[in-house]
């Protein structure tokens, strides 16, 4: 009944929409300098108070009644653009945009058509969107602009912990994090460990991250969407960018293909601190690489073709006893049709495969691991009129799992090959999501998706006295491992298991006026693959699985309200939201859980369930020579394992306990300061509360050797983290015309050479035999120096 209700709710506003009068212009707005297509640029017309934005592919449409009107364009780090139309009929209309020069004179810098203003009347909310501009202007580690550091200086946003790219947004765990890129699911963002992200910010065109309020078209994860697009290529001129760095380079070559119908994008950058590396005594090593590409073909004015793919590795080894290596493989074919002025589609055929390897010597393993997944997404934009626009569309992933192939390594091993029992999966979705405007004052953004899941064969699925893989021992009250009673033999493709979830979106938006509004949401969205970890932060060793009958989907209920304002024509801008999250099914681990290589993952887990809740705090400033902005995040994350029954504790008695990524205070201020043509500086201050972390709170003697007793989970906290990063711009000659441009760019990370703590170990010395903390930290003071160019 309920479906029925939704679906008789959307005929009936789409009856009353289409029985206006009105005739549609549409088409596609990119940069006049290289045919780029501009994702969410705005398209407004005072005359008929109506605005709009363009899609991920650069396409708007707005009907209007017959008439001559004002069109005005307006898009971050871009000149605004106005033109009088006049318009009697249906028409088709491309715009192209000019790059802002930023700079009027070495004495007065401004930023045309302030854009980066917050969108007061839009009901989407908890949405964050950075400019690469603004991007390059922040400090990074060895000069490396890097993406997803970035991100973590909004708010609600915190870093796993110290060199690691994993983020957490909102209390949620790293694999509660959807990150495409084209569309294309990556599951490990990490080069060295965290050192670098996988993201090379000079192929990156767009990035958009929703904490909340998510639109009905994301669907799988549950904290999270970070949203990047990859450049389509200059179709108009070729063209070289490129960086030489202290660790690693880069270059990038865009061009036509056929001029002005296609083009292609090709980047690569690579690691070489290894060559220096192998100089030391123990030989160690370690490097990256990786290779952006796409391709787009304009077949004619209704159809366009992409092609895109990404590849990176790592290959890390440690004196010759621990080797590791790991890499993403992505590939994305795109399809944009033109149905009509007022119907746009896209269809995408995707394939993701992330991989990793371990070898170790003095254990004699070789261990591989992989997920791969097969993705096909058809999607639809509907305009139906200037105040009701439809997004809908279906969406299809095949998983296969394989959580370990294990060899013998080296001559004297004594492993014997083995393989984990691998696994496969399929996730399906229906969405339809409508965004409403019912006044001046009010816009509604509502939704509904329906996921199934299906747990398939072949697979030998073990079988447990009660259903319960994990038992509890009253006599030595802990948690153990089940013993498997039997299992069911499951042939290929054959269903193991299914879910089927309906997962609401609703967001709210009430203007005050043109510089004020209150904002609302609501969403509940279901997650079926797991991240296999019991640490904070994601590594090449986590193991991905999918739900089962003992690793339940995770289910969220969000909501949030929040208060946005303009000040000053929109130079200043504030943003507070409110936030509260609760999860059913969160995966919990017994006390002394071995993960790695477990053939039956679930004899060491356990269902509770989590909460998060916080207060955000953004403010802005938006023009001038000074841009930047200051955030802060109090906030709570919390977990709770009840015991299955009357008999049974759970996890830490069953109370509430602060989940591993909890950190109670983030704050982050990003100031950009231009100086003059030649001269431009960025900073970034960040103080974290420590994540959580059990100590000792005693200790034992057993056969001569202390040994530690632990308290109550997550119970301490590790010492608070905070640094402060620096960075200078030269240019050189900034007004010489010329093919061959180049900057040079100076950079501090952690300028007083803070050691944060990346974790906390706990041990006996072997020299006094007293206990002792170990505080282990990654960096110190880095100052980098790299030189970018452009010819």
């Amino acid at each position: 009944m309920k479906n029925k209700s939704y679906l008789s709710l959307f005929v009936m506003i789409s009856a009353a929409a289409f029985g206006q009068e009105k005739v549609t212009i549409s088409g596609i707005i990119a940069s006049r300098s290289n045919n780029e297509t501009l994702i969410g640029a705005t398209i407004s017309v005072p005359e008929a108070n109506i605005t709009a934005v363009t899609n991920s592919y650069g396409f708007y449409s707005v009907s209007l009644p017959k008439g001559d009107y004002t069109v005005v364009i307006n898009y971050p780090d871009f000149d605004i653009t106005e033109e009088k139309i006049s318009i009697t009929e249906n028409m088709q209309r491309n715009f192209t945009l000019t790059e802002s020069s930023r700079t009027k004179s070495i004495g007065e810098v401004i930023l045309k058509g302030n854009s980066t203003k917050t969108n007061i009347r839009t009901p989407e909310m908890s949405v964050n969107k950075l400019s690469i501009a603004t991007i390059r202007k922040m400090p990074a580690v060895m000069g490396e602009v890097d993406i997803l550091k970035s991100i973590l200086q909004l708010p609600g946003v915190a870093n796993a912990q110290e060199g690691s790219p994993g983020f957490n947004v909102r209390g949620g765990s790293v694999d509660g994090n959807l990150v495409l890129l084209d569309e294309a699911i990556v599951y490990n963002t990490s080069h060295l460990f965290g050192f670098f992200s996988v993201f090379n910010s000079d192929v990156i065109k767009d990035l958009k991250l929703y904490k909340g309020g998510i639109p009905s078209n994301y669907g799988g994860r549950i904290s999270s969407v970070l949203d990047i697009y990859q450049k389509e290529g200059n179709n108009k001129e070729y063209h070289a960018t490129g960086g030489i760095g202290a660790v690693s380079s880069r270059l990038l070559i865009e061009g036509p293909v056929v001029k002005e119908k296609s083009s292609f994008v090709i980047a690569g950058r690579a690691s070489y601190a290894h060559l220096f590396m192998k100089l030391a005594k123990k030989p160690n090593s370690a490097y990256f690489y990786d290779l952006n590409a796409k391709l787009n073909f304009k077949l004619n004015t209704k159809n366009s073709l992409y092609v895109s793919g990404y590849f990176g590795k790592d290959d890390m080894s440690f004196n010759n006893s621990f080797m590791n290596d790991y890499g993403n493989t992505l590939l994305n074919l795109r399809w944009n049709h033109i149905f009509s002025d007022k119907l746009f589609s896209n269809a995408s055929v995707i394939y993701s495969d992330y991989n990793y390897g371990l070898q170790i010597k003095f254990a004699g393993i070789d261990w591989k691991s992989n997920i791969k997944n097969y993705n096909f997404k058809y999607d639809f934009k509907h305009y139906l009129s200037d105040k009701l626009s439809l997004n809908y569309g279906l969406n299809s992933i095949y998983y296969q799992f394989n959580p370990g192939t294990i060899a013998p390594f080296g001559e004297n091993s004594t492993i014997k090959p083995d393989q984990i029992a691998k696994k496969n999966a399929m996730e399906n979705a229906i969405y339809i999501n409508a965004e409403q405007k019912f006044s001046d004052h009010l816009s509604v953004n509502y939704g509904l998706r329906y996921s199934n899941f299906m747990r398939l064969g072949a697979q030998q699925v073990n079988t447990y006295t009660h259903n319960e893989a994990v038992v509890y021992n009253q006599e030595m009250q802990i948690y153990e491992e089940g013993t498997p009673t039997g299992s069911i033999s499951y042939g290929k493709n054959k269903k193991i298991i299914g879910f089927g979830n309906l997962e609401p979106r609703l967001g709210i938006s009430y203007a005050l006026d043109d510089n004020q509004s209150f904002k609302a949401s609501y969403n509940r969205m279901a997650q079926y693959v797991h991240l296999i970890s019991n640490t904070a932060s994601v590594s090449p060793l986590d193991i991905w699985a999918p739900s089962d009958s003992y690793l339940k989907p995770q289910i969220l209920d969000q909501v949030a309200l929040g208060y946005f304002r303009n000040f000053n024509n929109g130079n200043y801008s504030l943003e507070v939201e409110t936030f509260y999250k609760k999860i059913k099914n969160k995966a919990d681990y017994i006390d002394g859980a071995e993960l790695i290589a477990h053939k039956a993952i679930e004899q060491v887990m356990l269902n509770g369930e989590g909460r998060a809740y916080g207060l955000e705090i953004m403010t802005k400033k938006n023009s001038g020579r000074l841009t930047g902005w200051l955030s802060y995040t109090l906030s709570r994350a919390e977990q709770r394992t009840p015991g299955r029954n009357a008999d049974e504790p759970g996890i830490n008695n069953g109370q509430w306990y602060r989940a591993n990524y909890d950190k109670t205070h983030n704050f982050s201020l990003t100031a950009a300061y231009q100086l003059s043509k030649k001269w431009s500086f960025g900073g970034i201050f960040t103080y974290q509360t420590g994540k959580a972390a059990t100590y000792p709170n005693g200790k034992y003697q057993y056969q001569g050797i202390t040994i530690a007793n632990y308290g109550e989970r997550n119970r301490n906290s590790i010492p608070a983290y905070h640094h402060l990063d620096l960075s200078a711009t030269y240019t050189p000659k900034p007004d010489k015309i010329r093919k061959w441009k180049g900057e040079w760019v100076f950079s501090i990370y952690n300028v007083y050479g803070r050691n944060n703590a990346a974790a906390v170990n706990f041990g006996q010395n072997p020299d006094t035999g007293i206990s002792e903390a170990r505080q282990i930290s990654i960096f110190g003071i880095i100052p980098s120096v790299t030189y970018n160019f452009k010819f």
